[in-house]
């Protein structure tokens, strides 16, 4: 018999440097069931990665200010926490997937909600297995 799968047990930490669309991500991860943290820049979402464990998920635009962009920040996050799901959105780059890290997924924006949410349970039912 499978166990119920509870998402707030995870994390997700949105990387968005657009207040309105890293507000609609966090409304949109939380609405899903999963605690959302939220960072403008890279170098907020190290600081997190390294205060909350239960972090789980990487959410993160491409451009951004800051000392890296969301590739290079996501390309850190898989060397130093591997087991963080990786899911890159950009509403201006095509990122190819040569570009991004293993396992990681991309969405074009605007990203489909009902994509997001479906990418979030996939990854929080590999973590529980």
């Amino acid at each position: 018999m499978a166990q119920s799968f509870d998402p707030s047990r995870y994390a997700v930490l949105i990387v968005e440097d657009d207040a309105l669309v890293r507000a609609e991500a966090v409304d949109l991860c939380e609405e899903a069931g999963f605690t959302a943290y939220e960072a403008k820049n890279a170098d907020q979402a190290i600081r997190m990665l390294e205060r909350h464990s239960e972090i789980r998920v990487l959410f993160t635009d491409v451009e951004m200010p800051g000392t890296m962009d969301g590739l290079k920040l996501a390309r850190a996050v898989r060397d130093r926490w591997p087991p963080v799901a990786i899911i890159v959105t950009s509403g201006r780059m095509k990122v190819e997937t040569t570009d991004m890290p293993e396992n990681g997924l991309f969405f074009a924006k605007p990203y489909p909600p009902r994509g997001i949410i479906k990418a979030l349970n996939d990854i929080a039912a590999q973590i529980q297995n």
